[in-house]
């Protein structure tokens, strides 16, 4: 039985060393964000840091690239919309 960690409310399985994007693709997911001008989704396409396509909450800290975030048992992980900071009123 593999680790799993909280993705939206369901559990996404994990091998060690993967990271949290690996482990949603390899779960089938193929987009967890949304663009803040047109809402289009995203998901991984670097897949080593360089872009910022697969930004997702992890631990409710908005902005992580989830191919850099390490896998973790229990991690909460919430997909995002536009920017994650969309409760700041500026």
């Amino acid at each position: 039985m593999s680790d799993t960690f909280d993705f939206d409310g369901r559990a996404v399985p994990f091998e060690p060393g993967q990271t949290v994007g690996a482990a949603l693709i390899a779960d089938g997911v193929r987009s967890w964000r949304t663009t803040r001008g047109r809402a289009r989704p995203r998901g991984i396409f670097c897949g080593i840091g360089v872009c910022f396509d697969c930004l997702v909450t992890v631990d409710g800290a908005p902005n992580r690239r989830a191919c850099l975030v390490p896998a973790t048992t229990d991690l909460p992980v919430r997909s995002q919309e536009g920017t994650g900071h969309d409760d700041l009123d500026v």
